[in-house]
This record gives C-alpha cells, sequence and structure tokens, in this order.
C-alpha cells in the first residue's frame, strides 16, 4: 500500500448535500426552509433568548446584588494544612502549589487559624488571621508577610 491509495473507510465520509438545485433533488424550490416566514429569509436566523420582540426574561428579571470588581481575592488554606510539612520548613507559594494544597495563587494567600500546628514553620504569606499568627508562633515557627 502506498501513501496515494490511501483513503478514509468506506461509509465514513458522505457527500455534502446541496439544497435549491432542482425539484428532483428533492431539496428544491424552497431548499428545504418551507413558505416564507422568518427562517426562510437569508440572515433568517434568530439570536439565543430572542422571544419575538417580547421583552425578554433575561431583561424582566431584576437584577440583584453587586459585584466588586477590585476587591482581591485569596487563596484560602488552614493553619491544620501545614501540619504535612517537616520542622524548619520554609512554606510559601510555590511550595503549597506544588504540593497540590492551593490550586491557583489568585491575589495572594491568606492562612485562617483553624486546626492545630505542632511544627516550628517559617510561612511566607499575604496575609494571616489572628488564630492562626498565634498558633503558628505559639508552636515556635514564624510569619512572614509578602
Amino acid at each position: 500500500m502506498k501513501m496515494h491509495e490511501l483513503g478514509p473507510a468506506s461509509g465514513s465520509t458522505k457527500e455534502r448535500t446541496r439544497v435549491g438545485r432542482g425539484t428532483g433533488s428533492g431539496l428544491g424550490k424552497t431548499a428545504g426552509k418551507g413558505h416564507k416566514g422568518q427562517k426562510a429569509r437569508t440572515g433568517g436566523s434568530i439570536r439565543r433568548g430572542f422571544e419575538g420582540g417580547q421583552t425578554p426574561l433575561y431583561r424582566r428579571i431584576p437584577k440583584r446584588g453587586f459585584k466588586n470588581h477590585f476587591a482581591k481575592e485569596y487563596a484560602v488554606i488552614n493553619v491544620g494544612d501545614l501540619e504535612r510539612f517537616e520542622n524548619d520548613t520554609v512554606v510559601n507559594v510555590e511550595l503549597l502549589l506544588s504540593e497540590g494544597i492551593i490550586r491557583k495563587e489568585l491575589d495572594g494567600l491568606k492562612i485562617l487559624g483553624t486546626g492545630e500546628l505542632t511544627k516550628k514553620l517559617t510561612v511566607v504569606a499575604s496575609k494571616f488571621s489572628k488564630t492562626a499568627e498565634e498558633k503558628i508562633q505559639a508552636a515556635g515557627g514564624k510569619i512572614e508577610v509578602k
């Protein structure tokens, strides 16, 4: 078998249907679009959510809430999640990403105080809750605000 002899498997490809090519083809005259109406016209596609001129649902429903586009979103972990590391480890965003504890850095890292910590660690993060700070320092560790 040579390269020029290769082709698709039989029955796997179809010829495209050419519409509007005479009544004998079965798709002549109106070309499968029926008689008149918006869908029979050129450019007669109707956009998503269009309700025939009636005010669409997405405009009838009242707007709710507020989204602050300037708010910072932090990757959040608890002190208890740091227990897996060895003593004297520097815990930073890169380490947490590589360990799979956080998925993305977002706008920074925040450490919260849920859980227990017995290891002496140096934790580098953007923000700490008061309880997290206390628990890290009580275990003999250090905090560094990045």
